[in-house]
Protein backbone atom coordinates (compact mmCIF):
# COMPACT_ATOMS: atom_id res chain seq x y z
CA UNK A 1 0.00 0.00 0.00
CA UNK A 2 1.02 3.36 -0.61
CA UNK A 3 -0.46 6.99 -1.09
CA UNK A 4 -2.25 8.07 -4.13
CA UNK A 5 -4.43 10.63 -4.73
CA UNK A 6 -7.19 10.53 -7.47
CA UNK A 7 -9.23 13.11 -9.29
CA UNK A 8 -12.73 12.36 -9.22
CA UNK A 9 -15.62 13.92 -11.88
CA UNK A 10 -19.12 13.46 -10.57
CA UNK A 11 -22.73 14.54 -12.04
CA UNK A 12 -23.92 15.70 -8.66
CA UNK A 13 -27.57 15.77 -9.34
CA UNK A 14 -28.58 12.41 -7.79
CA UNK A 15 -26.44 12.87 -4.75
CA UNK A 16 -26.61 14.55 -1.30
CA UNK A 17 -23.41 16.15 -1.86
CA UNK A 18 -20.24 14.88 -1.55
CA UNK A 19 -19.59 14.12 2.40
CA UNK A 20 -21.19 10.72 3.52
CA UNK A 21 -23.96 11.62 5.66
CA UNK A 22 -26.43 8.97 7.36
CA UNK A 23 -29.45 7.51 5.16
CA UNK A 24 -28.49 9.72 1.83
CA UNK A 25 -26.84 8.82 -1.12
CA UNK A 26 -23.28 10.66 -1.01
CA UNK A 27 -20.19 10.85 -3.98
CA UNK A 28 -18.38 9.77 -0.82
CA UNK A 29 -20.60 6.83 0.29
CA UNK A 30 -20.32 5.62 -4.13
CA UNK A 31 -16.09 5.40 -3.59
CA UNK A 32 -16.26 3.59 -0.29
CA UNK A 33 -18.56 0.51 -1.81
CA UNK A 34 -16.46 0.41 -4.65
CA UNK A 35 -13.14 0.30 -2.59
CA UNK A 36 -14.92 -2.54 -0.41
CA UNK A 37 -15.28 -4.14 -3.19
CA UNK A 38 -12.60 -3.92 -4.84
CA UNK A 39 -11.43 -5.51 -1.11
CA UNK A 40 -9.02 -2.17 -0.47
CA UNK A 41 -11.29 -1.18 2.12
CA UNK A 42 -12.36 -3.44 4.75
CA UNK A 43 -16.13 -4.02 5.41
CA UNK A 44 -16.10 -2.95 8.53
CA UNK A 45 -13.53 -0.09 8.35
CA UNK A 46 -14.71 3.27 8.55
CA UNK A 47 -12.88 4.66 5.95
CA UNK A 48 -9.41 4.04 3.92
CA UNK A 49 -6.45 4.60 5.56
CA UNK A 50 -4.91 8.39 4.68
CA UNK A 51 -8.19 9.25 3.32
CA UNK A 52 -9.06 13.21 2.51
CA UNK A 53 -10.74 14.96 0.43
CA UNK A 54 -9.85 18.58 -1.34
CA UNK A 55 -13.86 19.93 -0.65
CA UNK A 56 -17.02 18.87 0.56
CA UNK A 57 -19.50 20.45 -2.11
CA UNK A 58 -23.07 20.99 -1.54
CA UNK A 59 -26.39 18.23 -2.82
CA UNK A 60 -26.64 19.41 -6.22
CA UNK A 61 -23.19 20.30 -6.76
CA UNK A 62 -20.88 18.55 -9.14
CA UNK A 63 -16.90 18.46 -9.54
CA UNK A 64 -14.84 17.78 -12.45
CA UNK A 65 -11.52 18.12 -9.96
CA UNK A 66 -12.48 16.58 -6.45
CA UNK A 67 -9.49 15.18 -5.40
CA UNK A 68 -9.18 12.66 -2.73
CA UNK A 69 -5.53 11.06 -1.33
CA UNK A 70 -5.52 7.60 0.56
CA UNK A 71 -3.49 4.33 0.70
CA UNK A 72 -3.94 1.74 -2.14
CA UNK A 73 -2.27 -0.88 -3.71
CA UNK A 74 0.04 -1.09 -6.44
CA UNK A 75 -2.73 -1.96 -8.99
CA UNK A 76 -6.02 0.78 -8.26
CA UNK A 77 -5.62 2.63 -11.06
CA UNK A 78 -8.56 5.05 -12.54
CA UNK A 79 -9.82 2.55 -14.67
CA UNK A 80 -9.78 -0.23 -11.71
CA UNK A 81 -11.71 2.39 -9.88
CA UNK A 82 -14.73 2.96 -12.24
CA UNK A 83 -15.08 -0.50 -12.58
CA UNK A 84 -17.18 -0.38 -9.43
CA UNK A 85 -18.21 3.25 -9.25
CA UNK A 86 -21.55 4.15 -10.32
CA UNK A 87 -21.37 5.99 -13.79
CA UNK A 88 -21.86 9.45 -12.74
CA UNK A 89 -18.76 9.14 -10.23
CA UNK A 90 -15.79 8.89 -12.52
CA UNK A 91 -11.88 8.74 -11.59
CA UNK A 92 -10.08 9.98 -14.19
CA UNK A 93 -6.32 10.55 -13.37
CA UNK A 94 -3.93 9.85 -10.32
CA UNK A 95 -0.70 10.86 -8.41
CA UNK A 96 2.21 9.02 -6.23
CA UNK A 97 1.76 11.72 -3.96
CA UNK A 98 4.12 11.76 -0.53
CA UNK A 99 3.70 10.09 2.95
CA UNK A 100 1.58 12.69 5.00
CA UNK A 101 -0.33 13.88 1.70
CA UNK A 102 -3.80 15.51 3.03
CA UNK A 103 -6.14 16.16 0.20
CA UNK A 104 -7.93 19.10 2.43
CA UNK A 105 -4.91 20.53 3.86
CA UNK A 106 -2.05 20.54 1.34
CA UNK A 107 -4.34 22.09 -1.75
CA UNK A 108 -3.30 25.65 -2.40
CA UNK A 109 -6.23 27.17 -4.61
CA UNK A 110 -9.64 25.52 -5.22
CA UNK A 111 -11.69 26.71 -8.12
CA UNK A 112 -15.39 27.11 -8.55
CA UNK A 113 -17.66 27.98 -11.99
CA UNK A 114 -20.95 28.92 -11.53
CA UNK A 115 -23.40 28.38 -14.81
CA UNK A 116 -25.45 31.67 -14.04
CA UNK A 117 -28.76 32.12 -16.55
CA UNK A 118 -28.44 35.97 -16.45
CA UNK A 119 -29.97 37.11 -19.75
CA UNK A 120 -28.32 40.93 -20.93
CA UNK A 121 -29.74 44.01 -20.84
CA UNK A 122 -32.44 44.70 -23.18
CA UNK A 123 -33.54 40.90 -23.27
CA UNK A 124 -36.72 39.64 -22.58
CA UNK A 125 -36.93 39.32 -18.50
CA UNK A 126 -36.89 35.20 -18.06
CA UNK A 127 -38.48 33.15 -15.22
CA UNK A 128 -38.61 34.47 -11.73
CA UNK A 129 -34.37 35.38 -10.20
CA UNK A 130 -33.32 35.44 -13.86
CA UNK A 131 -34.11 39.46 -14.94
CA UNK A 132 -31.62 41.04 -17.34
CA UNK A 133 -28.49 41.30 -15.89
CA UNK A 134 -26.08 44.49 -16.39
CA UNK A 135 -22.63 42.80 -17.27
CA UNK A 136 -20.41 46.27 -15.97
CA UNK A 137 -22.82 46.10 -13.07
CA UNK A 138 -22.07 42.42 -12.26
CA UNK A 139 -18.50 42.49 -12.98
CA UNK A 140 -18.38 46.05 -10.20
CA UNK A 141 -20.16 43.83 -7.61
CA UNK A 142 -17.44 40.96 -8.44
CA UNK A 143 -14.47 43.43 -8.24
CA UNK A 144 -15.82 44.75 -4.91
CA UNK A 145 -16.56 40.88 -3.66
CA UNK A 146 -12.49 39.92 -4.37
CA UNK A 147 -9.94 39.86 -2.36
CA UNK A 148 -9.17 40.03 1.48
CA UNK A 149 -12.23 40.26 3.25
CA UNK A 150 -14.54 38.63 6.65
CA UNK A 151 -17.49 37.02 4.68
CA UNK A 152 -18.92 36.50 8.12
CA UNK A 153 -23.35 37.31 6.58
CA UNK A 154 -22.12 35.15 3.51
CA UNK A 155 -22.06 31.78 4.89
CA UNK A 156 -23.64 29.61 8.21
CA UNK A 157 -19.81 29.26 9.36
CA UNK A 158 -19.47 31.33 12.67
CA UNK A 159 -15.19 30.90 12.24
CA UNK A 160 -12.61 31.15 9.84
CA UNK A 161 -14.72 33.39 7.53
CA UNK A 162 -11.36 35.83 6.51
CA UNK A 163 -11.41 34.83 3.34
CA UNK A 164 -9.48 36.28 0.17
CA UNK A 165 -11.14 34.84 -3.39
CA UNK A 166 -10.38 36.43 -6.67
CA UNK A 167 -14.32 36.82 -9.36
CA UNK A 168 -14.19 36.82 -12.71
CA UNK A 169 -17.06 36.21 -15.49
CA UNK A 170 -17.46 35.74 -19.18
CA UNK A 171 -20.42 35.80 -21.33
CA UNK A 172 -21.54 33.23 -23.08
CA UNK A 173 -25.20 34.02 -24.51
CA UNK A 174 -27.68 34.56 -21.99
CA UNK A 175 -25.03 32.72 -19.53
CA UNK A 176 -22.82 34.39 -17.07
CA UNK A 177 -19.96 31.99 -16.29
CA UNK A 178 -18.51 32.78 -13.09
CA UNK A 179 -15.13 31.79 -11.61
CA UNK A 180 -14.56 32.53 -8.19
CA UNK A 181 -10.90 31.11 -6.76
CA UNK A 182 -9.29 30.95 -3.25
CA UNK A 183 -7.33 28.94 -1.43
CA UNK A 184 -10.17 27.84 0.71
CA UNK A 185 -14.31 28.36 0.83
CA UNK A 186 -16.34 29.03 3.98
CA UNK A 187 -19.94 26.85 3.60
CA UNK A 188 -22.08 28.53 0.35
CA UNK A 189 -19.82 31.01 0.15
CA UNK A 190 -19.70 30.48 -3.56
CA UNK A 191 -23.40 30.63 -4.05
CA UNK A 192 -23.64 33.27 -1.87
CA UNK A 193 -21.44 35.54 -3.75
CA UNK A 194 -23.03 35.04 -6.57
CA UNK A 195 -26.58 35.49 -5.95
CA UNK A 196 -25.49 38.81 -4.52
CA UNK A 197 -23.41 39.66 -7.76
CA UNK A 198 -26.58 38.77 -9.54
CA UNK A 199 -29.11 41.01 -7.36
CA UNK A 200 -26.45 43.97 -8.12
CA UNK A 201 -26.41 42.91 -11.49
CA UNK A 202 -30.28 43.31 -12.36
CA UNK A 203 -30.65 46.25 -10.31
CA UNK A 204 -32.39 44.73 -7.19
CA UNK A 205 -29.89 45.55 -5.02
CA UNK A 206 -27.44 48.35 -5.13
CA UNK A 207 -23.79 48.26 -5.11
CA UNK A 208 -23.33 49.96 -1.47
CA UNK A 209 -25.07 46.94 -0.65
CA UNK A 210 -21.83 44.91 -0.75
CA UNK A 211 -20.24 47.62 2.21
CA UNK A 212 -22.81 46.52 4.35
CA UNK A 213 -22.39 42.50 3.88
CA UNK A 214 -18.74 43.28 4.19
CA UNK A 215 -18.64 45.81 7.31
CA UNK A 216 -18.45 44.24 11.11
CA UNK A 217 -22.32 44.11 12.03
CA UNK A 218 -24.48 40.76 11.03
CA UNK A 219 -27.10 41.67 8.51
CA UNK A 220 -30.92 41.29 9.88
CA UNK A 221 -33.09 38.21 8.15
CA UNK A 222 -34.91 40.34 6.11
CA UNK A 223 -31.46 41.66 4.48
CA UNK A 224 -29.40 38.44 4.67
CA UNK A 225 -28.13 36.83 0.94
CA UNK A 226 -29.87 33.60 0.30
CA UNK A 227 -27.13 30.99 -1.73
CA UNK A 228 -27.76 30.86 -5.70
CA UNK A 229 -29.06 26.99 -6.24
CA UNK A 230 -26.43 24.27 -6.79
CA UNK A 231 -26.99 22.92 -9.79
CA UNK A 232 -24.94 25.04 -11.70
CA UNK A 233 -21.91 25.37 -9.74
CA UNK A 234 -18.70 22.82 -10.48
CA UNK A 235 -15.70 22.35 -8.66
CA UNK A 236 -13.39 22.56 -11.82
CA UNK A 237 -10.02 22.76 -10.24
CA UNK A 238 -7.64 21.63 -7.19
CA UNK A 239 -4.21 22.95 -6.86
CA UNK A 240 -1.23 21.13 -4.91
CA UNK A 241 2.29 22.30 -5.84
CA UNK A 242 4.65 19.68 -6.99
CA UNK A 243 1.87 16.64 -7.46
CA UNK A 244 1.64 15.63 -11.13
CA UNK A 245 -1.32 14.06 -12.21
CA UNK A 246 -0.85 11.26 -15.12
CA UNK A 247 -4.29 11.09 -16.83
CA UNK A 248 -5.73 7.48 -17.89
CA UNK A 249 -6.72 7.55 -20.99
CA UNK A 250 -8.94 4.78 -20.65
CA UNK A 251 -10.87 6.03 -17.79
CA UNK A 252 -11.00 9.62 -18.89
CA UNK A 253 -12.88 8.17 -22.69
CA UNK A 254 -15.53 6.85 -20.11
CA UNK A 255 -16.20 9.90 -18.03
CA UNK A 256 -16.47 11.69 -21.39
CA UNK A 257 -18.65 9.35 -22.48
CA UNK A 258 -20.74 9.35 -19.62
CA UNK A 259 -21.11 12.81 -19.48
CA UNK A 260 -22.05 13.63 -22.77
CA UNK A 261 -24.84 10.77 -22.65
CA UNK A 262 -26.03 13.06 -19.56
CA UNK A 263 -26.12 16.24 -22.04
CA UNK A 264 -27.66 14.78 -24.45
CA UNK A 265 -30.74 13.42 -21.81
CA UNK A 266 -30.81 16.71 -20.35
CA UNK A 267 -30.53 18.50 -23.92
CA UNK A 268 -34.13 16.28 -25.30
CA UNK A 269 -35.77 17.26 -21.88
CA UNK A 270 -35.04 21.36 -22.49
CA UNK A 271 -36.86 20.64 -26.08
CA UNK A 272 -39.48 18.44 -24.53
CA UNK A 273 -40.35 20.93 -21.80
CA UNK A 274 -39.99 23.93 -24.36
CA UNK A 275 -42.50 22.08 -26.19
CA UNK A 276 -44.97 22.01 -23.68
CA UNK A 277 -44.32 25.35 -22.50
CA UNK A 278 -45.21 26.74 -26.35
CA UNK A 279 -47.80 24.45 -26.63
CA UNK A 280 -50.10 25.71 -23.59
CA UNK A 281 -52.04 28.28 -25.14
Amino acid sequence: MHPRAFRIAYDGAGYYGFQRQPDVSTVEDAIFDALRRLEVLAPDAHRPAGYAAAGRTDAGVSALAQTIGLEVPDWLTPRALNAELPADVRAWAAADTPDGFHATHHAVRREYVYHLYAPPTGATPGPSGADPVDDDRFREALEALSGFHDFHNLTPDDRNTEREPRLEASRDGDYLVVTVSAPGFSRELVRRLVSLARDVGTGAEPLAKIDRVLGPDPLPGHEGVAPAPPEPLVLARVAYPNLAFRIDETAAESAREVFEARRLERATGARVAGQLRDGVR
